[in-house]
């Protein structure tokens, strides 16, 4: 038992050193990604079609295509001329990005609610999880030397979602 309180004790800190180190192209993925998976859980979380909703709607849309257009100029995982599978989720997401607004705008709120939150769930979360794995960037940035702590925070991310999905599924019918 004391062994793991000193070994946690000389746990180093989270870093932003490899962030920093990383080419433009990751630098602004990961400035648009997080608060995206920050705002994307808020909108979640509250009421739909209030005029808040739909006005941080639209900063969380710009987000994504930020987002997904960045990633096309990243590839540290080149399997086929520069790009890896990773990047199909970047074209959906541009994809579903306009697919989102345009059946909002037609009044198709299921479609919408559907779309967005496999955006949320499959581009933020799920694409997320995968930069935590060893040996890139977010995960030396994320753990610095804290191998162990991964699969706590997969499961407390996890964790999260499953509240978010459950309550969203309570939550009061879509306002419009």
């Amino acid at each position: 038992m004391a062994e793991r309180e000193i070994e946690f004790n000389r746990m180093s800190p989270m870093t932003f050193e490899p962030l920093f180190d990383a080419p433009l192209a990751v630098q602004i993925h990961v400035a648009t990604v997080t608060p995206a998976a920050l705002l994307g859980a808020y909108i979640l979380l509250n009421p739909k079609g209030t005029p808040l909703h739909r006005l941080l709607g639209k900063i969380w849309m710009a987000l994504m295509v930020v987002t997904a257009t960045s990633s096309f100029f990243i590839h540290q995982i080149s399997l086929i001329y520069g790009f890896s599978p990773i990047h199909l989720l970047s074209i959906a997401t541009l994809f579903g990005s306009w697919n989102a607004v345009a059946a909002a705008r037609r009044g198709d709120i299921r479609l919408h609610r559907r779309i967005v939150g496999g955006l949320y769930f499959g581009g933020i979360v799920l694409a997320g999880l995968f930069t935590l794995v060893p040996g890139r960037i977010m995960h030396r940035v994320v753990f610095t030397g804290a191998e162990w702590s991964a699969a706590f925070v997969a499961a407390l991310i996890g964790a999260i979602l499953v509240a978010i999905v459950l309550r969203s599924r309570r939550g009061a019918p879509i306002a419009r």
